[in-house]
């Protein structure tokens, strides 16, 4: 995602509903996300959907990540023996 442009991507949210079309062709040219005011407090912020799926992915990633450790340091781990077994007995299972 690149970085927002303080002077060109924020925007009231009054010039937004007027100019649709427009902020979504700068969406596309610039991939520069679009901070949305409301009473001079941002409300919303518009993302490329590639700029979503991104973020959404890179939380799941982080999330599964801080569950690891989390086990890790919680001493929920396997030894390579029990992970093997405990693999072998779900597929005989299915």
């Amino acid at each position: 995602m690149k970085p927002i442009s303080i002077t060109n991507d924020i925007v009231p949210i009054a010039e937004f509903k007027t100019s649709l079309s427009k902020w979504f062709k700068s969406l596309r040219n610039t991939g520069h996300p679009l901070i949305i005011t409301q009473n001079g407090k941002p409300a919303g912020v518009l993302l490329s959907p590639n700029d979503y799926d991104e973020l959404v992915y890179n939380k799941s990633f982080l999330d599964s990540v801080g569950r690891g450790i989390t086990d890790a340091d919680s001493g929920r781990t396997y030894r390579t023996k029990e992970l093997r077994a405990a693999l072998t007995s779900r597929r005989t299972k299915e």
